[in-house]
């Protein structure tokens, strides 16, 4: 596993080596073992390496034999014993034992079609000498990310934002159509980022750069086309118990030992109980515990621990604790974010890093593929009342969604209806599931100032997603759409970057997906999404697939999504004075991006403690989220990083 950085000429001009070490620098902030350049004429490669597999490999990016193909990458594949005992009964010969080799080969056997072969988690750059061309892939699912930006005839790209910024030709300039769509979607929609001339490469997608021309171009999608013949449940059943007990084998190969996230939910603890039957010695797990009564779950989490007999360290997570680290979960997020769940996250990673492991596996993914979230239930009950709109019995059912937001559970039928947009004429949207979140985010905009609004005002956030839909969308059923929406864009968007691949890799830790095995994904997405959802009890076939490798606490409790503490956290203790410096009037007014005084009417009313509900907690974490990009990243970018300076030693020039 790595982070990477490069730059490609389209002509054979000699790449700076001093420029590539200083991006190399900005790459994970913490923990990397090695690190390592190649440059040529035209290219410049650039890694940071946490070893995992073949502990003794070097750290310079490998070529192959006649060095005229050469990888840099970031990721894990985790078929490449299969992959590698293929190539070598085709004749090719291996000087490491590294996934990494498995793919050089693979693509000398396979060209541009080798990604279609790799099970893993990626993202790469591939330069082929021959071809005079760089290829740039990332995997199906999005667990890693891969930024790019043109400047003149140079490619420029890496694993992270802020190793582009150090070129001195590269921009630094906000987005605000990115931002409007964070505003909406919680996250920006590929290939747009939160910055100007900064591109994200979507999931599943390749990129190929060539005489100064750049083609993208997917190799995977996501699709939920139904099977020709519909089998019995109970073979369903036995297939998705063994495809997710076989991807949980294949991410427990490393060569350093392998930890497990245990939240005390179904995913996780089905994901540890698997381990359990790979591993002879005792599991190391971790969880994190809040002060905070609302979003604990630490009863749950002891359970598991007690069923499981797991090796268990938990960190207590406060107030204070979520406001002192969050500018620096903002730096490695790298954009704005609505809620302050990556930072609990981030703070569980630092605790894993000093426990020394290297390597968690996660339980992340099935809420999506296998119909665990409160949306999808939503959207079924909306459906049902959309069909009689005016029955009291229907609307009642409004109010067994999400248990845990008491203020919504007060709320009178009358307003419920309107904010569910539970009517005939509703059915019709192609974004029917997701409209009451998109509309509910979309209020914050009333927080832009005038310019931003003025600037806002001839884009469409949801007509540009809309032009984004695959043709055979249309023919889906409503459950399958939701399940495109959340996996295809909040998936890799928020939850697998912002709250996963960054705040895990900025401790030097690696998170491993199970559930998102392309195999389980493509299996889930075939299936009958009643086999999903039965009525209104998620995951139905998970449960009845694992569900026996469970504790029955676990099996039965209520569906509890993470949450962390919001708002309150820059309210008290030490917030107070961080609070009003980050949001000062004339810092808000000389930025330009929010209304001062719709700012400061916000913050006297968490001061004054009538802040309620969810809409002034994401008002407020993604204000100041935003504040915290605009002076990491514009206004005070330090290129060059403090492990550029301390690290740099380590780098060996090929």
């Amino acid at each position: 596993m790595c982070a990477i950085a490069g730059i490609c000429n389209s002509v054979d001009a000699p790449v700076s080596v001093p420029l590539l070490k200083e991006m190399i620098g900005m790459l994970r902030h913490r923990g990397p073992d090695e690190w390592g350049i190649h440059t040529g004429n035209g290219i410049g490669l650039g890694n940071a390496r946490l070893s995992i597999i073949d502990l003794n490999r070097g750290h310079q990016p490998l070529c192959n034999e006649d060095g005229s193909v050469w990888i840099t990458f970031n990721g894990e594949i985790f078929n490449y014993l299969e992959l590698r005992k293929e190539l070598i009964s085709r004749g090719h010969i291996f000087s490491t034992h590294t996934d990494t080799e498995v793919i050089l080969h693979l693509y000398e056997e396979k060209g541009e079609d080798c990604f279609r072969d790799l099970n893993g988690q990626w993202g790469l750059a591939i330069w082929d000498q021959r071809e005079r061309k760089l290829l740039l892939s990332r995997d199906r699912m999005g667990v890693r990310p891969v930024f790019y930006t043109q400047v003149g005839k140079s490619l420029i790209f890496g694993s992270e934002i802020k190793a582009l910024f150090t070129h001195p030709e590269v921009g630094r300039e906000l987005d605000l159509a990115g931002l409007d769509q964070i505003f909406t979607f919680w996250c920006t929609l590929p290939p747009r980022t939160i910055f100007k001339n900064i591109f994200e490469l979507p999931p599943g997608h390749t990129l190929v750069f060539a005489r100064g021309n750049i083609e993208v171009h997917p190799y995977w999608h996501l699709r939920f086309s139904q099977p020709a013949e519909i089998l019995a449940d109970g073979v369903y059943i036995e297939q998705l118990a063994a495809l997710v007990t076989d991807a949980v084998r294949m991410r427990l190969r490393s060569d350093v030992p392998v930890g497990a996230y245990l939240s005390g939910g179904l995913d996780s603890t089905i994901i540890t109980a698997l381990i359990n039957q790979f591993s002879g010695k005792k599991l190391r797990s971790f969880s994190v515990a809040f002060t905070s009564e609302d979003h604990d779950e630490r009863a749950f989490q002891h359970e598991a621990v007690q069923f499981l007999h797991t090796a268990h360290e938990q960190i207590e997570c406060g107030y204070d604790d979520i406001l002192v680290a969050f500018p620096d979960v903002i730096w490695h997020t790298e954009q704005p974010v609505i809620r302050t769940a990556p930072t609990p996250l981030y703070l569980l990673s630092q605790q894993v890093h000093d426990a020394g492991y290297k390597v968690v596996l996660t339980g992340e993914g099935a809420d999506e593929i296998l119909g665990g979230y409160d949306i999808y239930k939503e959207a079924k009950i909306r459906r049902f009342l959309a069909a009689q709109p005016n029955s009291p019995r229907r609307a009642q059912l409004l109010h067994r969604l999400y248990p845990y937001q008491r203020n919504l559970q007060k709320t009178p039928d009358a307003y419920l209806r309107r904010f569910f947009r539970a009517t005939a004429a509703d059915l019709n949207d192609p974004f029917f599931s997701h409209m009451p979140r998109w509309e509910l985010t979309a209020r914050l905009k009333t927080f832009f100032s005038d310019d931003v609004k003025s600037e806002l005002a001839g884009l469409d956030a949801i007509s540009e997603l809309f032009g984004q839909l695959p043709v055979e969308y249309f023919s889906w059923d409503g459950f399958s759409q939701a399940q495109y929406l959340e996996t295809k864009y909040l998936l890799p968007g928020y939850i697998l970057s912002s709250q996963g691949d960054r705040v895990a890799l900025a401790h030097a830790v690696e998170a491993r997906h199970p559930f998102l095995d392309y195999r389980v994904v493509e299996f889930a997405s075939a299936l009958p999404s009643r086999i999903k959802m039965r009525a209104l009890k998620e995951k139905y076939i998970l449960k009845r697939a694992l569900g026996h490798l469970l504790p029955a606490t676990i099996l039965q409790r209520p569906k509890q999504p993470y949450r962390s503490p919001d708002g309150r956290s820059f309210f008290t203790g030490i917030g107070e004075d961080y609070t009003s410096q980050i949001l000062a009037p004339e810092r808000i007014t000389a930025d330009g991006i929010f209304d001062s005084w719709a700012v400061s009417k916000l913050i006297e009313k968490f001061r004054a403690g009538d802040a309620v509900g969810v809409k002034d907690d994401m008002a407020l974490i993604g204000i100041l989220s935003t504040q915290l990009v605009l002076d990491q990243f514009i206004s005070n970018f330090q290129r060059g990083g403090s492990l550029c300076n301390e690290h740099m030693q380590n780098c060996a020039v090929s």
